[in-house]
């Protein structure tokens, strides 16, 4: 597979796992629930890639949400649309814990798939925090 392949597929991993983060904040079932009804309804196969997002923002979500809600100026996260969050939770979890992504990677695929899904001004937003997270991250380190 080329580089050009590659990058397709990895950005289209990150948007079937970005359904399936947005679907895991209207629903109370299993993660493995949520995948397989996933499957039933769009009858393709949940990539590796798009599974380890998910587990992984699940396992971590607390620690994500306190990343980006304490990157938010004037906001509360309860106020930033769904799809928005969904992306932020994508980027955050790779910033933090994916270290073969690139940061600016990760945030420029963020901001794409929220002006893809969401409002365009939403990808301002979206930028803004996750530039923030970034360098709170790397001051961490």
């Amino acid at each position: 597979m080329d580089k050009e392949a590659k990058i397709q597929k990895r950005r289209e991993d990150r948007q079937q796992a970005l359904q399936l983060v947005y679907e895991r904040m209207f629903r109370d079932d299993t993660l493995e629930d949520t995948c397989q009804d996933a499957l039933d309804a769009r009858d393709e196969e949940i990539s590796d890639y798009a599974k380890q997002l998910l587990e992984g923002i699940e396992s971590h979500q607390a620690e994500i949400d306190e990343l980006i809600e304490s990157n938010l100026k004037g906001w509360k996260i309860n106020r930033i649309s769904k799809i928005a969050l969904a992306a932020m939770r994508i980027s955050v979890y790779e910033m933090k814990y994916i270290k073969s992504v690139p940061v600016s990677v990760s945030i420029n695929e963020a901001v794409s798939m929220t002006k893809t899904f969401a409002a365009d001004s939403d990808g301002s937003f979206v930028n803004g925090v996750l530039g923030a997270v970034a360098k709170s991250l790397k001051g961490d380190k």
